[in-house]
């Protein structure tokens, strides 16, 4: 259904869309799904950040250690 549409439907579309709502409106909703995109954006790269800090931590954490305890004047008796 929608693969009939072509150029000059999409710009009878856009018209109407640009009568109903007027430009002003257009271009605020146009900023806003900018700002949307771009906070998109950093949250994705942010994620990848701390993700890569999370592994390091856990890589960390998971080294082996020697807990045994220190001898103390009493164990060398």
């Amino acid at each position: 259904m929608l693969n009939n549409i072509g150029l000059p439907g999409l710009l009878l579309i856009a018209v109407v869309v640009l009568v109903l709502f007027g430009r002003g409106k257009i271009s605020s909703l146009m900023g806003e799904v900018g700002k949307g995109i771009t906070a998109f954006k950093k949250g994705v790269t942010d994620g990848s950040k701390d993700d890569d800090t999370a592994d390091r931590a856990i890589a960390d954490t998971t080294a082996a250690r020697d807990v045994t305890p220190e001898a103390s004047e009493k164990d060398k008796v």
